[in-house]
């Protein structure tokens, strides 16, 4: 695993609905590596993926992830569900993603590949979820 330097630019994306605890940290785990870009989904896309809008709207979760001190810039994912438009405007050396994604298809669904990383010398880098919460959980809460 080669040396992180706080120069580095990273990458990581996702919809971030009822920021909670659990975003956070992951957040701020980010940032330790470096300059931490956020790609946020569109309300549109969370629709055509999830099959239901975000309850916070785009421009609110924005609000609330530039409102944390350790997201240093977010960029709105207008590419959908190709994600590489976006993360080749951020040019990050690193994306980081939750381990949750270690036993799904991550590259299908950003629709990259090992070989596009490559190119791009861009490492994946999965980093510990946080246990215990979630917003699919919060929002179970919510229903009771």
């Amino acid at each position: 695993m080669p040396s992180f330097d706080s120069k580095y630019r990273i990458y990581t994306g996702g919809t971030f609905d009822l920021l909670h605890w659990g975003h956070v940290r992951f957040l701020e785990q980010c940032a330790q590596l470096g300059e931490l870009w956020v790609g946020l989904n569109t309300d549109d896309f969370v629709k055509q993926y999830k099959g239901e809008y975000p309850i916070l709207n785009y421009e609110e979760r924005e609000r609330m992830l530039r409102s944390l001190s350790c997201v240093q810039n977010v960029i709105k994912n207008e590419s959908g569900a190709d994600s590489k438009q976006t993360i080749e405007r951020v040019r990050p050396k690193i994306i980081a993603i939750g381990s949750d994604w270690a036993n799904k298809d991550y590259y299908k669904q950003m629709n990259f590949t090992q070989e596009w990383l490559d190119e791009n010398e861009i490492w994946l880098l999965y980093i510990n979820r946080t246990q215990g919460i979630s917003t699919s959980e919060i929002k179970e809460r919510l229903k009771s």
